[in-house]
């Protein structure tokens, strides 16, 4: 009886530790916006590269379709359904970009430039 009690409370533990985890985002805070618009732009970005890479696959495929033998059409297919994929999730996470640097603006959080910062510094202290 205290083993299947044992057994319950730790599956319980593990299931509330993946709950709470999968609404994370690689670790950002939900009040991070700055963090999860960059997050979701590096997101575009990558979806983006693939979808490039699977048309250029596509492309080629479709001006050589001889090179591939019997399995080309299936090539074709899984490359397409790939290009669907990617195409939605470049428009998600562009449009979840878009949202999260709109509460940026909206909570007038100002953007700071490293760059900028470490040029202004007065050096004369240093030495």
């Amino acid at each position: 009886m205290k083993a299947l009690k044992h057994l319950t409370l730790s599956a319980l533990l593990m299931l509330s530790v993946f709950a709470s985890s999968a609404f994370a985002v690689d670790g950002i805070e939900d009040s991070n916006h700055a963090g999860l618009t960059k997050y979701y732009e590096n997101l575009a970005k990558d979806a983006e590269a693939k979808l490039q890479e699977n048309k250029a696959a596509l492309t080629e495929y479709e001006a050589h379709p001889y090179y591939y033998g019997r399995q080309g059409q299936e090539f074709q297919s899984h490359t397409s359904a790939n290009i669907h994929e990617y195409e939605e999730i470049l428009a998600e996470s562009l449009n979840n970009a878009d949202l999260h640097r709109k509460v940026v603006m909206e909570q007038g959080i100002p953007v700071i430039n490293k760059a900028k910062i470490n040029l202004d510094r007065d050096f004369t202290a240093v030495r």
